[in-house]
């Protein structure tokens, strides 16, 4: 089993001119350590589940751009990319610059964004649940068509792009790993089984993460994809650090479930959190 680090908060050091250092320092003790990925959020202001709107954040394709330059092995990836936030084509040409800039290390993470104080705040449109999924679909779509041979038109119900030109292309082939977070069971499995390469669910329990698989598992069936090609990871939401022989028990419990990767959030100190967590790689590679 693999271990990323999701870089989520910003407060921590609370002086702004220390944080491009602490994710710096945070991204090498990491690589060195052999996690697979670094992912931060997409969001303009800090989840009111997680802390206040008023807590620092930054964007997130900057901040990935900036670890992209400090590292060579790692994944890199938004968990996950807000729909509403950005035009696909656009998106596609971001997540491809990434792509090239990081010797072909990116990956689009992209799901239905869903906080509404963020967008009605910085005017991004809000527009109803089944909308944002269309919308998502239609972004699958363009991305991969972006990615492919073909740059001609594409005419949805929500975009229509003139071309899909994607000059250069990326460097991965054939084309960055998608991967759709979320365990909503009637869309976001769905487009799991019809356009992802890999999911991301909350490692609520095992029971939650057993029901989910098996959900995703009668999508593929029924859209004739292979369910085992769909690499499954998994956000941790314990605590990691402070009992590592539980976390290293949870984790060997969601490896016999198929999980690939864990994905775990520092709580304080995020370089002293990297490097007590860096201790369980070695532990976790044998699942």
């Amino acid at each position: 089993m693999d271990l990323s680090l999701h870089y989520w908060n910003f407060s921590t050091p609370a002086d702004p001119a220390r944080t491009a250092g602490s994710i710096a320092e945070s991204a090498r003790i990491a690589e060195e350590a052999g996690f697979a990925e670094f992912t931060v959020m997409d969001h303009y202001f800090q989840m009111e589940l997680r802390g206040t709107a008023e807590e620092p954040m930054l964007e997130a394709y900057t901040t990935l751009g900036y670890v992209a330059a400090l590292t060579e092995r790692m994944r890199l990836s938004v968990l996950v990319t807000g729909v509403m936030y950005r035009y696909p084509g656009l998106l596609a040409k971001i997540v491809t610059t990434l792509d090239v800039l990081s010797g072909g290390r990116a990956q689009l993470g992209i799901g239905a964004s869903w906080y509404e104080r963020e967008q009605r705040g910085l005017g991004v449109p809000l527009v109803p649940m089944g909308e944002r999924f269309e919308r998502l679909e239609e972004t699958l779509q363009i991305c991969l068509q972006m990615w492919s041979d073909d740059n001609g038109p594409y005419a949805g119900t929500y975009y229509q792009l003139a071309e899909t030109l994607c000059v250069p292309a990326p460097l991965t082939r054939p084309r960055p790993p998608i991967l759709i977070g979320g365990g909503g069971e009637k869309k976001t499995l769905l487009f799991v089984a019809r356009y992802a390469d890999a999911c991301n669910l909350f490692a609520s329990t095992t029971e939650d993460v057993t029901h989910k698989l098996e959900v995703l598992r009668a999508h593929c069936e029924a859209e004739g994809r292979d369910y085992d090609a769909i690499r499954k990871t998994a956000t941790y939401l314990g605590p990691v650090t402070d009992d590592p022989d539980a976390f290293v028990a949870d984790a060997e419990r969601y490896a016999a479930l198929g999980i690939t990767q864990l994905d775990i959030m520092p709580d304080g100190d995020p370089v002293a959190y990297t490097e007590r967590a860096a201790a369980l790689v070695p532990r976790l590679r044998s699942f």
